[in-house]
């Protein structure tokens, strides 16, 4: 099972194997690992894009380091909420993300999620692999819908690496 956003000039993979309770999510970005990976763990720059459009994020906890933790909250407007925790098991600035990933609406799926920043020469491509429990849970999760929240967070986040890049070249003109 494998979905892409055709059209997009780096488009999000989503693949399953049909016979491990795995996900691959590859996408690449036009912007450093040192850019990507701050995107991903400062608190103050996941909150600009990560899931879809339509929700507003509230973070109550983002200590992205080895043997720190997380906890954010999703909210559509009309006042739904979604929650999610984890702890970070492994940070390696720029490389590496391990972590656990639970929705708390689910509380028994449980993922661990490994994160790899490759650099590509000026561009990176990120590799995330979530191990769920289950095949039954893996099929869940993508029945949920969260290919659409990864593509849009995906769009938006490439939306904020364009902003930072341009921001960096008017400081330097």
């Amino acid at each position: 099972m494998s979905t892409s956003d055709a059209g997009h000039r780096n488009e999000t993979q989503i693949v399953a194997d049909p016979d491990l309770p795995v996900i691959l999510i590859i996408r690449e970005f036009d912007a450093p690992p040192e850019h990507v990976f701050r995107a991903y763990t400062e608190p103050d720059l996941v909150v600009q894009w990560l899931g879809p459009r339509r929700l507003t994020m509230r973070i109550d906890r983002y200590d992205a380091r080895s043997g720190g933790s997380y906890r954010y909250v999703h909210r559509e407007s009309d006042g739904s909420e979604y929650g999610f925790h984890g702890v970070f098991h492994e940070v390696r600035p720029g490389r590496r993300i391990v972590q656990t990933f639970t929705y708390e609406g689910y509380p028994d799926g449980v993922s661990l999620e490994t994160t790899v920043f490759e650099d590509l020469g000026g561009r990176t491509r990120v590799t995330g692999k979530s191990l769920m429990g289950s095949i039954e849970v893996r099929d869940s999760m993508l029945r949920s819908g969260m290919d659409h929240g990864v593509r849009e967070g995906h769009e938006r986040l490439d939306e904020l690496l364009d902003r930072q890049q341009s921001d960096s070249a008017g400081r330097h003109t």
